[in-house]
């Protein structure tokens, strides 16, 4: 399961760098690019719940593997449309749409099965290493081999997109586990009312609903930083391309320390929930000092903090979500956080551009700082002694407040 993660995610960087470049060949209105990235995040609102909802139905790796195998042929299909010259904008929303609504089948199924492949003590670690190296095939590996593809011909990047997504279908396809055992569901049960019964699972938890919020309000903290970045790195501190290259680069290695490094001894020694107080405790602190601090320096150490400990909250956030949930809800409340995820992003680089028009190019990174203020406040309510709803042996969730 980690290599078949771990292919797919470095061939979706390589259709990731390649998918504004076919763009802008085939049409300059910024609106239509726009709209390209949009169906990114679009089947997210409108079937990532119902994701979940069939997630928790079917055999998780069943689904996986078909819906591997069904997105390499819609991307084999589009390379072979580039490389004959009849691919079109339409073609390429289209392209966009289909694999992000069949994405929320797959990434709902995925965090459901991992339970069932390693302990409930492993899940941690597992987490960690999954994220981590998915981190390293498209942060890192995947840059270098993008221009050389292109140079090969524009249809190259898709042609290897779909290699990587058969081989992890190959992958999952071979994982020779037990389908865990679900109750059958009431008669007449429809879809959508198993995708509202994870969302009152949610809410009935206490510490799952209170990270669910605080998760939404540091993606949309992130979403306004990321979108306005370049604008912030170039325009405020005049460190130029090199500049941004930089910031990225030193978000990415921070990720990578954080996740191979720091998320489990972070759960180990505070727990999981105060891993996440800590956590959001130190971007927020991160995030004054790159928008209050003009040197492209401190900027770099920002970065490296922000990835860090961003990776350190997603282990832990995961985790502790697999681990707190009825094993035959996982697909749903999984649905639930991603969904939430998911709408912060776009809501937060549209609120990040109307600040940094407003305020200044510094602004978005004070606004994002103010975001995560309010994340950690809002994880307050989950430091209180609590019995989780499944209990986990691993001696990190859940976080015993001494008085």
């Amino acid at each position: 399961m980690w290599s078949a993660a771990v292919v797919s995610r470095f061939g979706d960087a390589l259709r990731t760098a390649a998918l504004p470049l076919i763009a802008v060949r085939l049409t300059d209105d910024p609106f239509v690019i726009a709209s390209v990235t949009a169906c990114g995040y679009l089947p997210w609102l409108l079937f990532g719940l119902l994701g979940g909802a069939v997630a928790d139905r079917v055999d998780q790796r069943r689904a996986m593997w078909a819906v591997d195998t069904l997105r390499g042929t819609l991307v084999a299909c589009f390379g072979l449309a580039v490389g004959l010259g009849h691919a079109s904008i339409g073609l390429l929303i289209a392209l966009a749409f289909a694999l992000t609504s069949l994405q929320t089948l797959f990434d709902n199924a995925s965090t459901a099965l991992l339970p069932s492949l390693v302990d409930k003590e492993a899940l941690g670690s597992a987490n960690a290493r999954l994220m981590t190296g998915q981190q390293l095939a498209g942060g890192f590996l995947a840059g270098p081999f993008v221009p050389l593809l292109l140079a090969a011909g524009a249809a190259v990047p898709f042609a290897a997109d779909a290699a990587t997504y058969l081989l992890a279908a190959a992958l999952v396809a071979s994982l020779r586990i037990a389908a865990p055992e679900r109750r059958p569901g009431p008669a007449g049960s429809t879809l959508r009312a198993e995708a509202a019964e994870g969302l009152r699972a949610l809410r009935r938890d206490r510490v799952l609903r209170a990270v669910c919020t605080a998760t939404l309000l540091c993606n949309i903290g992130m979403g306004a930083l990321i979108a306005t970045l370049v604008l912030h790195v170039t325009g405020w501190l005049h460190a130029g391309n090199a500049g941004f290259a930089a910031a990225m680069t030193a978000f990415s290695a921070g990720s990578l320390a954080g996740g191979a490094l720091l998320a489990q001894r972070v759960a180990r020694r505070f727990g999981r929930v105060r891993g996440l107080f800590l956590g959001g405790s130190v971007q927020t602190a991160s995030l004054l000092l790159i928008g209050t601090v003009r040197q492209l320096g401190v900027l770099l150490l920002g970065m490296v903090l922000l990835g860090v400990m961003s990776m350190v909250w997603n282990v832990n956030q995961v985790t502790l979500m697999q681990q707190r949930s009825p094993q035959a809800m996982v697909g749903r409340i999984s649905a639930a956080f991603r969904t939430a995820s998911t709408s912060g992003a776009p809501v937060g680089a549209l609120l990040g551009g109307t600040v940094a028009a407003v305020y200044g190019l510094n602004g978005p990174a004070l606004f994002a700082a103010a975001l995560f203020a309010l994340a950690v406040v809002s994880l307050i309510p989950a430091l209180k002694p609590d019995v989780s709803v499944v209990e986990p042996d691993d001696g990190v969730t859940t976080a015993h407040v001494k008085p």
